[in-house]
């Protein structure tokens, strides 16, 4: 079988045509297929059908000009989280949002860039135009600049409320509207720099993780399924006291449930946030109980209390303030802090007595080098190692003595000790039983872990924005990044799947799209999707790539 080329009328034609024997054995020719004229047959109308040819023969053509690749491109937690962020409802209610005239970009395509990077690469505003070129993001066509992203954050805070009340309303149809229990707690985020601004958040406050630093207040709302509903922002040296009617009253706001539990942590109890959880309650017509752990500090007005609530075989319960008091016991946490408590104390006790013997070997005529030591000095200087220590009410020192003594105050030690494990609970709540009652307050651990998740996976700290606006921006665009990463936590959880979050995203991340061009064609495609990655999709009930066109 051959090509030939034959002319007819003054036009040329191309056929194929196949030889071939007759039943004489004489050769004969027959024309199998007219391709066309020769005049009109372009490279675009045969190489379909030079190109077929060859693979059924199971031979490659070499291209007329160099094969050229780009760079692979991460894909596939992008597009998870695509899907999650679009099947939530935030893509469409950030945009009604954000709507406006005077705009010529796209604010939820930026929001959403800034949001998936916190999850998948935390980075710097200006990191985040690096990370987007090695990433292919569905729906961001355009290039991207730093400009924009700070302008998109300026967005979130030229309307505040319709951005907290579109994302209220998605979540609203996830919590149960006739009982919620919701767990409140506050962290602070380092926020450093010298500069001051009109309204600065930025505050000198002791961090939770321990010194003293420029810092903002973050508070986060959650349910008891671990789902974060909102979140607050507030200056650094707050009081939390301060801020928890302004968070009952947005919660109430935002969300008609007929029963709220609210949980909270030590520092957020006060006899009025007690008296204003009950006026909320007469004024809203709707049912608000608490349960709210009792501050170390005040055990001692309630010594004799909790020590009557036998808690030792199980939760103890009395009454308080017409309200009822829950003891737990841990007897293990009580030994360690019995342990603890006899470490600080048994070393402050050597030292003093070193202080003590430094000063009757002077009083014996022993001649040392440096100043001579007195017993003012000495007072001065133990008193200020037992209060560094907070042990002040566990020695005690005689100042009105002339010589330089102290000692161990047994009973407040003793004191101290019955109290050791306890943890207390005040509670309006009547109709769970106190084992119930604990198991909601352990619960709010569950939060504390969603701040780690904050500051180690998605980098919400150091803030180096000063103006209040952008701090908030920043701060929603995190919380917005633990919102997905809770959501892709209780889904897997709910479906079995041992991954975390984390190494969800960094599974899928290994699905690349590629770019290749041919001939001056450009052909694009994803990498092949395996096993692993595939049930991340089924745990996560999202379509995987391989559904979508690419």
């Amino acid at each position: 079988m051959y090509t030939r080329v034959s002319r007819s009328g003054g036009r040329t034609y191309l056929q194929l045509v196949e030889a071939y024997r007759d039943a004489d054995g004489k050769p004969r020719q027959r024309v199998v297929a007219n391709l066309g004229r020769l005049d009109q047959l372009t490279p675009a109308r045969l190489d379909p059908l030079i190109n077929g040819l060859e693979r059924a023969l199971g031979r490659t053509r070499a291209p007329a000009k160099p094969v050229e690749y780009e760079s692979s491109r991460a894909f596939g937690d992008l597009f998870a989280l695509t899907e999650l962020w679009n099947e939530l409802g935030f893509d469409t209610a950030l945009r009604r949002a954000l709507r406006s005239s005077r705009r010529q970009f796209d604010a939820e395509v930026l929001l959403r860039v800034m949001v998936f990077n916190r999850l998948c690469d935390p980075q710097s505003k200006l990191g985040v135009l690096r990370w987007l070129e090695t990433v292919s993001m569905p729906g961001v066509a355009e290039a991207v600049d730093h400009d924009q992203l700070l302008r998109a954050m300026d967005a979130l805070m030229d309307a505040p409320m319709a951005v907290e009340e579109a994302l209220c309303g998605q979540l609203r149809p996830l919590i149960d509207q006739s009982l919620s229990v919701v767990f409140y707690d506050l962290t602070t985020i380092r926020a450093p720099g010298e500069s001051e601004v009109a309204g600065d958040l930025r505050r000198y406050g002791r961090r939770k993780e321990g010194g003293v630093g420029r810092q903002f207040v973050l508070g986060v709302v959650q349910t008891a399924e671990g789902l974060p509903l909102m979140h607050t922002v507030s200056e650094g040296n707050i009081a939390e006291t301060r801020t928890f009617k302004p968070m009952l009253e947005r919660v109430l706001e935002r969300f008609a449930v007929e029963r709220m539990i609210v949980v909270a942590d030590r520092g957020l109890l006060s006899l009025d946030n007690i008296a204003e959880i009950e006026a909320l309650c007469e004024a809203s017509a709707r049912r608000i109980e608490f349960i709210l752990a009792v501050p170390a500090r005040r055990y001692g007005e309630l010594a004799e209390t909790v020590i009557a609530a036998d808690a030792d075989r199980g939760p103890g319960e009395t009454r308080y303030e017409g309200h009822r008091l829950i003891v737990s016991h841990d007897p293990e946490a009580a030994a360690r802090q019995r342990a603890q408590r006899r470490e600080r104390l048994d070393a402050l006790m050597r030292e003093g007595e070193r202080l003590a013997a430094k000063l009757d070997r002077q009083e014996a005529g022993e001649v040392s080098r440096g100043r001579r030591a007195s017993d003012r000095g000495a007072y001065a200087r133990f008193y200020r190692m037992v209060a560094e220590a907070e042990m002040t009410r566990f020695i005690d020192l005689d100042f009105e003595a002339d010589l330089f003594h102290f000692s161990e105050n047994r009973q407040a030690i003793e004191r101290a000790e019955a109290l050791d494990g306890r943890l207390v609970l005040i509670t309006s709540v009547e109709d769970l039983d106190a084992d119930e009652i604990v198991a909601r307050y352990k619960a709010l651990a569950d939060i504390e872990r969603g701040f780690r998740v904050l500051k180690s996976d998605i980098e919400i700290a150091p803030v180096y924005h000063r103006l209040p606006d952008r701090i908030r921006a920043h701060a929603l665009i995190c919380f917005l990044a633990l919102v997905l990463h809770r959501v892709m936590r209780m889904r897997m959880k709910a479906n079995g799947s041992p991954c975390s979050p984390q190494r969800a995203l960094e599974l899928l991340s290994r699905i690349q799209k590629h770019r290749v061009e041919i001939d001056g064609k450009a052909f694009e495609g994803i990498s092949r999707i395996d096993p692993e990655q595939r049930d991340i999709f089924e745990a996560l009930a999202l379509p995987g790539p391989a559904k979508q066109r690419v």
